[in-house]
């Protein structure tokens, strides 16, 4: 019997999560079973839960997937050598939300307003998303202390500080955008340079 490649394992469990992801969005984390998942991807349920025991780590797969390139974008917003200022970063973070929400296989960021509801009540969905959340604020505190670096913010303001407001525009935005429908990359981004610049 063939060995099965690595490749094959990534697409299959790639497969999982963006039936996943279509079942989430459609209906609901609550509705959404583990049926539904493997119905949608169109494996056997074997295969399904060899991949994922659970609902609750799949919807952890979508939150990787869905912030698996925010690494790649820091690393590009740090690597300007013109002075970094935090409306610069928070800028660049909006335009790439929506890069991710309009990407095929549907908009990642209804999932993610499902699971922080989820979260309240769910210590598994809370584990996986303060993970992810803490990993992107984090990534705030070291645009704050570049910026502190680079004379474009306060060097005595604590970088946590301003890292813990940076990143609540960003769940601010994701909900206007879901719930509201009238904002754009452009309208938030002209109301954070007035906001930051008064």
């Amino acid at each position: 019997m063939p060995k099965v490649t690595e490749e094959h394992r990534l697409a299959r469990r790639a497969q999982i999560v963006a039936a996943a992801r279509t079942c989430v969005i459609e209906d609901g984390f609550h509705k959404t079973t583990m049926a539904d998942v493997i119905r949608e991807s169109g494996l056997s349920a074997g295969a399904v839960y060899g991949y994922f025991k659970s609902k609750e780590e799949i919807v952890g797969a979508i939150a990787e997937d869905a912030l698996s390139t925010i690494d790649d974008l820091f690393e590009k917003i740090l690597a300007s050598e013109r002075p970094l200022t935090p409306l610069a970063a928070l800028e660049a973070t909006i335009e790439h939300v929506v890069k991710v929400a309009e990407a095929p296989g549907g908009d990642v960021t209804r999932v993610a307003v499902q699971a922080w509801a989820e979260s309240l009540r769910n210590d598994s969905i809370r584990d996986v998303a303060k993970g992810k959340y803490c990993q992107l604020r984090n990534h705030f505190v070291v645009i704050a202390r570049r910026a502190q670096t680079d004379g474009t913010l306060d060097p005595d303001v604590d970088p946590e500080h301003v890292a813990q407001v940076m990143f609540s525009m960003v769940p601010g935005f994701v909900l206007q955008r879901l719930l509201i429908g009238d904002i754009t990359p452009a309208t938030y981004k002209a109301g954070l340079r007035a906001l930051l610049r008064s």
